[in-house]
């Protein structure tokens, strides 16, 4: 008794485990390493670029919030606004008392120009200033501006009184001083450096500037009247205390008092600085368009190459599901390999930019998935069209191509 035989209608094709279609998406690394390294890279560029552009301003913006936790956000500050010919710009001598009696003030401390001249010996000419200032400071400024000496020591109620100075960061850098005991010209009289000051980004004024005693100052002409305020308020007060100090350090002339939050200003900065943010996301998109249109390309040329290789699978039994399948597959692998390496490409990029400049290395997370997700609907498109190529080329089309 002869076996039934089963209806041809009843026979399944076989189906590709997602073992097989990752062995078949490995195809054109193992043939063609070449092509495939030079249409992922590509990808890698797009993906890169997507995590730097997103990574630097997060440590930016950490570096910032650090910065401020330890300068403080709730510094203002206080200056004179306009003088006359005959009197430079200045506030009047109690102010600082006027303003120290303000119930959610803190510290509160204050310079002044005195109009004299810094410089690194006697033979340089007075009209080489260097853009920098003399400055009578209080012995409460580096508090007040939560400010620390990089080397020697701040002025204090001895050294006050005697010729002697301490640098701002930029001061010192350009005067070519490195460390305390130099001597510099302050007019006609010496001065004995005691101090060089850390950065201060929310005073840069400060930086740029030499600090002498309020007393020593009296010898060089000095009137006493100060020309800009520091002080700390408390932080759900400030701006009510910002509002009303022009009236409390001028009574007589509150318009002459121009009050500022430094942080803002360092905040506008970086806010500035960041908006290049958006035109590097641009050029990261266009890196990923170029990159699919590589991928596209090189898909589309494997089509071609692998005629006789699909007409071979087609007279086998695969269908054209299945050839679809692995031209897309190889497709997404070639991409998401790109994407792999761009992720990996960006986050060094990040880590050692923030590295170099002494910030804390911020990796969004949503960007890297992002990315990823990204290099996959790349590798999807790029591999619709020659995919359906594939699918659509007959056995006998395919064998019989040259």
């Amino acid at each position: 008794m002869s076996a039934e035989r089963r209806p041809r209608g009843d026979v399944k094709p076989t189906r590709l485990s997602p073992a097989d279609l990752l062995l078949l998406g490995l195809t054109p690394l193992r043939t063609r390493p070449m092509r495939a390294v030079l249409s992922a890279l590509g990808i890698s560029i797009g993906i890169a670029t997507l995590v730097v552009v997103t990574g630097i301003p997060a440590s930016s913006r950490a570096a910032l919030m650090e910065e401020f936790a330890a300068l403080g956000t709730n510094l203002l500050r206080a200056e004179a606004a306009t003088g006359t010919d005959d009197e430079p710009a200045s506030l009047p001598p109690e102010s600082v008392a006027m303003v120290d009696r303000i119930g959610p003030t803190g510290d509160v401390s204050a310079v002044a120009n005195t109009h004299a001249v810094v410089r690194r010996s006697d033979r340089v000419p007075d009209s080489e200033t260097s853009g920098l200032t003399v400055l009578a400071a209080k012995l409460n400024l580096l508090q007040t501006l939560n400010g620390r000496v990089r080397a020697g020591v701040f002025l204090n109620e001895t050294t006050e009184r005697f010729p002697t100075v301490v640098l701002g960061d930029v001061a010192a850098t350009r005067l070519g001083i490195t460390a305390p005991d130099a001597q510099v010209r302050i007019n006609d009289t010496w001065f004995t450096v005691i101090g060089i000051l850390a950065p201060l980004p929310l005073a840069p004024e400060v930086e740029r500037s030499a600090l002498v005693g309020w007393e020593s100052a009296k010898g060089l002409g000095f009137d006493e009247r100060p020309t800009v305020l520091y002080l700390r308020a408390d932080e759900p007060a400030i701006d009510d205390v910002r509002a009303v100090l022009p009236q409390t350090i001028h009574p007589q002339q509150p318009a002459q008092v121009r009050v500022s939050r430094p942080s803002d200003a360092l905040t506008a900065k970086r806010l500035t600085e960041n908006t290049f943010s958006a035109l590097m996301l641009g050029l990261a998109g266009v890196a990923l368009l170029v990159g699919g249109i590589g991928v596209a390309n090189t898909m589309v040329i494997s089509v071609l190459e692998r005629k006789r290789e699909i007409g071979l699978r087609r007279a086998l039994g695969a269908h054209r599901g299945q050839v679809r399948t692995q031209f897309l597959t190889e497709s997404v692998v070639l991409c998401l390999l790109g994407g792999v390496a761009g992720v990996l490409l960006g986050l060094t990029g990040t880590a050692g930019y923030a590295y170099a400049h002494n910030w804390p290395a911020v990796i969004p997370v949503e960007m890297v998935l992002a990315g990823l997700g990204a290099a996959v609907v790349t590798g999807v498109v790029a591999g619709v069209y020659p995919a359906v190529r594939a699918s659509r080329l007959t056995p006998t089309e395919a064998l019989a191509a040259p």
